[in-house]
């Protein structure tokens, strides 16, 4: 057989996997955030439950906390907070805001982390985006459009197992990689205060993410 000939079959089996892999992404569609997410109630303190290992928070070890405000100009301060293996607390302070279109709803925010100053460069800007809501807002689901980033999120420390457990299945029916969630660990002492902040905890590392 030739090398012309050994050509062929290889490039046939490449083009059937690239064909198996977009109809098993479009068996899942398009990621799409809830219709609304009131920015009044959304604000407050939310703790991670669960999320895909990232490399923003390869430092964090447990007590991971955000904490989000809104501001008269119409945005959100994000202020996220996790304690690294050695028991400090680490720190950052970002902003959020919707579309122009879309103000109070923070079903789908544009996050930085970067100075104010900065914010206005076409950078360093993360989607963040509500997928699933409790209707009385007790715990949230994020991600953003390729599902390669996802948090579970409760206004208390931890979820009951079986609630998990259900939304763990609904977000792998949904296309995402749910068996690789990680469970974060909240410790019973007081969580970092809400001033301390993990550095792009919760921000997409490509624009237009």
């Amino acid at each position: 057989m030739t090398q012309k000939d050994l050509r062929l079959p290889l490039i046939a089996a490449t083009a059937l996997l690239a064909l198996g892999l977009a109809g098993r992404a479009a068996d899942h569609g398009e990621v799409k955030p809830v219709p609304r997410v009131d920015a009044q109630r959304y604000a407050g303190t939310w703790y991670e439950v669960a999320r895909l290992p990232n490399r923003f928070q390869a430092d964090c070890a447990s007590d991971v906390v955000a904490h989000y405000q809104p501001r008269p100009d119409g945005t959100l301060q994000v202020t996220n907070s996790c304690r690294t293996p050695t028991g400090r607390v680490e720190t950052d302070v970002g902003r959020a805001w919707p579309p122009s279109e879309s103000a109070g709803n923070a079903s789908r925010l544009k996050v930085s982390f970067l100075p104010r100053w900065l914010q206005w460069l076409p950078v360093g800007k993360g989607d963040y985006w509500v997928v699933m809501l409790d209707p009385e807002y007790r715990w949230s689901v994020v991600s953003e459009p390729r599902r390669e980033y996802l948090w579970v999120l409760s206004r208390t420390p931890t979820l009951p197992p079986d609630q998990l457990a259900r939304l763990v299945d609904h977000l792998r029916a949904q296309g995402y990689p749910a068996d690789q969630l990680v469970l974060t660990k909240q410790t019973p002492a007081a969580p970092p205060a809400a001033g301390s902040a993990l550095r792009g905890a919760f921000a997409a590392p490509r624009e237009g993410a």
